[in-house]
Order: structure tokens, then sequence, then C-alpha cells
């Protein structure tokens, strides 16, 4: 911990009063016996990459970024490949990376002890390219279909107000929308192509209200995680809710399951898409790619 040098790079997009986390985080330092942390307020055009790369030339080894998953991955985004590592102070509505690396997302002083004493640990990273857009990286999920939806149509207000459970009434609004024909290939396994609600790529597993949705997916395993949803009204979503509830792991035909270092989807429609949570708009297909051990990380040691 002597040699920490903590620089905190925050949305003031995410706080009623962005001085009040900011007094706790510089106490909690002083007392801790570490200079006063660099401070920048991130951007809404690039979510803190550039900020974090100012915070890296400054000499900063630990750049925490103090936000929801959005900012998460734009200061991740800058030190991938790297030998500063990341922190993770949550303060949005998902916190879903938080969430994997089981990192209080209510608790900032909690949040901020494991910044300050915890561990170095390398995570994979996803990479991701929605129709003919740039290269995009991913911690999380990416997905299209009822997930894609469920971000673009959450209500503002109501998130601010009730927190990740917006997504649930706005995710439960769209489980009977029409769905879409999709096609999903890996390099080493029979392709999936079939009606679906639902498409989601991960990197890790685990979403808001601790609901597993690939219980096998790790942060740390060198591989991606691929889920298909493909209901038939209200028994069919009976179906996979209760295979998600219950951990299940072989998949069926409501709920197939692929894992692989490559995923290819394809969709014979433009749908809505998400990525790490953020609403991308309608696309028709994406690939994705893991980079193994590609970005450090603080855990609770």
């Amino acid at each position: 911990m002597a040699d920490l040098r903590l620089a905190v790079v925050a949305n003031p997009r995410k706080f009623d009063d962005l001085d009040v986390p900011r007094a706790q985080i510089l106490l909690q330092c002083e007392k801790a016996g570490l200079d006063e942390p660099l401070w920048f307020e991130s951007d809404k055009e690039d979510q803190g990459r550039s900020k974090a790369k100012r915070a890296m030339k400054q000499g900063a080894t630990v750049v925490a970024a103090l936000g929801g998953d959005g900012t998460v991955r734009g200061v991740a985004s800058a030190l991938v490949g790297s030998d500063v590592a990341l922190g993770i102070l949550p303060g949005g509505t998902g916190n879903l990376l938080a969430r994997n690396l089981k990192i209080p997302v209510d608790d900032l002083a909690g949040a901020l002890r494991i910044v300050i004493e915890g561990l170095d640990h390398q995570i994979d990273v996803g990479r991701v390219r929605f129709d003919d857009d740039d290269t995009e990286m991913f911690l999380v999920m990416a997905g299209m279909g009822l997930d894609g939806d469920t971000m673009s149509k959450a209500n503002k207000t109501v998130k601010s107000t009730l927190g990740w459970p917006a997504y649930v009434l706005s995710g439960v609004a769209g489980m009977f929308r029409a769905g879409f024909g999709v096609a999903l290939s890996t390099p080493d396994q029979r392709p999936v192509i079939q009606h679906a609600a639902s498409v989601i790529v991960g990197n890790c597993g685990t979403l808001t209200g601790g609901i597993e949705l690939m219980p096998d997916a790790r942060l740390d395993d060198g591989k991606l995680d691929a889920v298909v949803m493909s209901p038939r009204g209200v028994f069919g979503w009976a179906a996979v809710i209760g295979a998600i509830a219950a951990r299940e792991r072989s998949g069926h035909r409501r709920l197939l399951r692929r894992v692989s270092h490559k995923i290819t989807v394809l969709c014979d429609q433009p749908v809505e898409a998400q990525l790490d949570g953020d609403a991308v708009g309608k696309r028709s297909g994406f690939k994705a790619w893991v980079e193994p051990d590609a970005l450090k990380v603080r855990i609770d040691a």
C-alpha cells in the first residue's frame, strides 16, 4: 500500500452532490496514510477514458472509477494492457462488474477499502463489433433483443428513484414483444439458428438481484459465455425463468448455451442492442471475442 498512488475518475452525473463522496474518499485516504488522490471528472463523450489516461501520465498506480458500469468501462479501456490497476467505487444503477467481483455496491467505504488494501487480479476483457461499427470493449455483457430493449426503455426518473428495479419494470413490459430470428455461431460448436427474444454474450454471468444468468462464466477463464433465450408465451417464459433460477447449466431449447473464445451473432432484422448495460441502438448483429488476462483490477484480499 505504501507505493499506491490513487486517482479517482468520477461521473458527476451519478450524484446529486459529488462533494459528499469526494469528502469521504479524502478522509479515508488520509486515515490510511495515503497522499490526496488525483481527482478527475469524466466527460459524457468518452466516459472517463481520457481522464484515466491523464491519471496514468501523472503517475497513478490505481485508477478508481466512481460511477456506473459505463464509467468503469470507460476508465478500464484506458488501462487495458498496462500495469495500472482498475479500482471500482460503485455509484450506478446496475454496477454489474462490481457485483461479479464481490465488491459492495452500496458501501463506498467498503469499496474504497478494497481499492486501498486489496489485491491485484488479472481478468479478461471482451471485444465486440456491432455491424460495421468500430470495435468496442466490454467487461460484463453485450446483447441484443430483450436486454437491449430493457436498457433503452428504462425510465430515467424511475431509475433515479428505484435503482435497478427500474430495469425489471421495463424488462417485464418487453417480455411479450415479438422476437427475431437469430443465428449464433462459434468456431468449435454447431450453430444455433432459431427464433429468439434475447441473445447475450457475457464475460461474467451475475446480474442485478443476484441472478446468475450464466452460472459457469468467469472473468478469468479466457472464454465468453452465450445464452439464447427463445420462450414462447407465458409458459415459455416460466420455463426460462425457472431454468435461470435453478442455475441450469446444460440448457434446453428455450435456453440454449454456448461457450467459446469467439462468438458471432446475426439477426434477421435490426433489434435493440446493449453494451455493459448501455443502450447502443438497433443493430443487426455482432462479433465478439475475448482478450485473456488483459486488465488488472483490485479485488478483496
